[in-house]
């Protein structure tokens, strides 16, 4: 059982995988700031945000693997973040059949995400449009 603090869930006392995901969603959380922050500085103060069209993210910022790998991994983060936040909620407030039932759906809506964000991102042919 997880003492239940004013910052939040409590770290749950046992370990295993309950604690794994504890750590994960602060890790992931984490990530996401550092990410955003990047993403941000980025768009808004290494770019002229003037000259940033549908044109200019095609060809020169997913023109090249780095950002697209950066705003890829931005993106998965956000779904494996929101992903564990959701289990988290399911698995405290549901019980039995239903929680089962709620776990596989939003393991497979989860997946699909991911599969769908990353053919998205990375199936877009280089230099598009220039």
């Amino acid at each position: 059982m997880a003492v239940i603090t004013r910052a939040g869930r409590g770290r749950p006392r046992s370990g295993g995988f309950e604690l794994a995901v504890w750590y994960l969603i602060r890790l992931s959380g984490v990530a996401l700031f550092v990410l955003a922050l990047s993403h941000f500085s980025i768009t808004h103060f290494v770019s002229d945000p003037a000259v940033q069209t549908s044109q200019w993210i095609f060809g020169e910022r997913w023109g090249g693997l780095l950002w697209r790998t950066l705003d890829w991994l931005m993106l998965q983060m956000v779904v494996f973040h929101a992903f564990l936040g959701m289990r988290t909620v399911f698995t405290d407030y549901l019980r039995g059949g239903a929680r089962t039932a709620v776990l596989m759906t939003l393991y497979l809506v989860a997946f699909l995400v991911f599969v769908l964000g990353t053919v998205a991102v990375m199936s877009m042919p280089v230099g598009l449009v220039r």
